[in-house]
């Protein structure tokens, strides 16, 4: 597996830019559609938190184990949200894909489909790695919607995992795509937009 380095994915419309402090505007008025940081379960911003957000994630992608994106519509260069690569392990060929979010009226669009694709597609085909995993909190129920819509296996749940925002501490779900079921898994999101297209 090669080692991810910063790199923008454009597929479809939706364009994914290295994470940078230059996005802190677009990603605070992201956040601020639909107020997603009120969401407990999930790692969004809140008002002022926006710089801090972004440095954690550069530290991660300093430090090897985080490779973070803005999402960006293509055709107005509107940030919509962000996601990244998380707990990279070249040592068994593995990423996961997380920290994604998107601004309330880009969701149930295409967009996460497009942005799942690209980034599979870059792991498995490009970087070479043999699984990629997702992992979420168990009241995120529509994040294991869209998780298990994309194909992917659940591989099981650890109790008590992770502490929450608030305090709490939550159950994580995990989820994966092996390499081998990755052509199947392409088939089927490529198709699923091709129906989106159709429609529009």
């Amino acid at each position: 597996m090669q080692t991810p380095t910063p790199i923008t994915l454009e597929a479809r419309g939706v364009r994914l830019e290295p994470l940078t402090h230059a996005h802190a505007p677009g990603i605070a008025a992201a956040a601020a559609d639909g107020r997603l940081w009120e969401l407990w379960y999930t790692s969004v911003p809140a008002p002022g938190e926006t710089e801090t957000y972004i440095q954690t994630a550069l530290d991660g992608q300093a430090a090897g184990h985080m490779l973070p994106w803005a999402v960006i519509d293509a055709v107005s260069g509107e940030v919509i949200g962000s996601t990244r690569y998380h707990d990279i392990l070249p040592a068994v060929d593995r990423v996961e894909i997380g920290y994604t979010w998107y601004a309330a009226r880009w969701q149930r669009s295409q967009v996460n489909t497009v942005c799942k694709l690209s980034l599979m597609a870059h792991a498995f085909d490009v970087l070479g790695c043999a699984v990629v995993g997702w992992r979420t909190d168990n009241f995120n129920f529509r994040s294991q919607r869209a998780i298990e819509a994309l194909g992917a296996k659940k591989d099981g749940v650890i109790r008590h995992h992770a502490p929450r925002r608030d305090g709490t501490v939550r159950d994580t779900v995990l989820y994966s795509v092996l390499a081998s079921e990755w052509p199947d898994v392409r088939r089927h999101l490529e198709l699923r937009l091709a129906r989106h297209a159709a429609r529009d």
